[in-house]
């Protein structure tokens, strides 16, 4: 240990300004900083490595309102913090089919005032030791929750048809509700769109050759594979089925920060409509 004379020597102060400085109390400054590195700390542990800066700000925050964006980045730099990096994301439908296609009605308009007035489908996969775990969403534009899944060992209309039916048994949607998705020949089939008919929901459809189309539902499957899927190797299906559970029910639709409602998870975005118009 070096010692305190020598110490005092090489920087030129009095023992006595030295101790002073080490019985010192922390700062009401230092104090607070403790507190923010305890908040991302929970913080980036509850997301499982998934928040950066600006939603761990946005969770400081609610304790510091006044907070400056500095504060936890620096904190965050110092005790490696780092979120989980995003790799690049390949999107596929088999669009190459005979099926009438609906019109498209959104034209990229990804906004809504209403819960339950669009809501935008699409399907992805998982691979794990057993084969590909496929996975089917419906997605609330309101507030970009996912309204309703299912996931399956293939990847055939049945899949598809499972999420829609489990979406509005939960949701209960009024009639004229717009449906979009690609076209995929599981949207395009017969069955699929006799669904629709049956709950009174009207079809859109992307344009042919054009992803963007269908971007905010392809949005979440980006955020799902880059801040978890990717990061994991599955052994079975199941393993998968209970971290996608845990991904959507427990952490995207509850917890998730989303930029685009103002930092507010999509519940609390929810909630927060519903006291203003209460």
């Amino acid at each position: 240990m070096f010692p305190v004379e020598k110490m005092c020597q090489v920087l030129e102060i009095s023992r006595s300004s030295y101790y002073e400085w080490k019985d010192r109390p922390p700062s009401k400054r230092e104090l607070e900083n403790q507190e923010i590195l305890k908040i991302a700390q929970k913080s980036h542990e509850a997301s499982r490595g998934v928040y950066g800066l600006d939603k761990i700000h946005a969770d400081v925050r609610e304790i510091y309102p006044r907070c400056s964006r500095k504060r936890p980045y620096g904190t965050l730099k110092a005790n490696h913090l780092y979120s989980k990096r995003k790799k690049k994301f390949k999107i596929t439908a088999n669009s190459k089919h005979k099926l009438p296609v609906a019109e498209n009605l959104l034209n990229q308009d990804f906004t809504t005032d209403k819960p339950n007035t669009v809501w935008a489908a699409d399907i992805s996969y998982v691979h794990t030791g057993e084969g590909w775990l496929y996975l089917a969403t419906i997605k609330d534009l309101f507030n970009k929750e996912i309204a309703g899944w299912a996931t399956a060992d293939h990847i055939k209309k049945e899949l598809c048809e499972r999420a829609l039916q489990n979406t509005v048994k939960r949701h209960r949607p009024p009639k004229g509700l717009i449906h979009h998705s690609d076209r995929g020949v599981q949207y395009c089939s017969k069955k699929y769109q006799d669904l629709l008919k049956r709950y009174v929901i009207t079809c859109s459809m992307s344009r042919k050759g054009n992803c963007y189309d269908n971007a905010s539902a392809e949005t979440f499957f980006s955020a799902i594979k880059c801040e978890l899927i990717y990061q994991k190797q599955y052994k079975t299906r199941q393993e998968a089925r209970e971290d996608i559970f845990w991904h959507i029910e427990v952490f995207y639709n509850r917890k998730r920060r989303r930029q685009a409602l103002g930092y507010l998870s999509p519940l609390e975005f929810k909630r927060s409509k519903e006291l203003l118009a209460a």
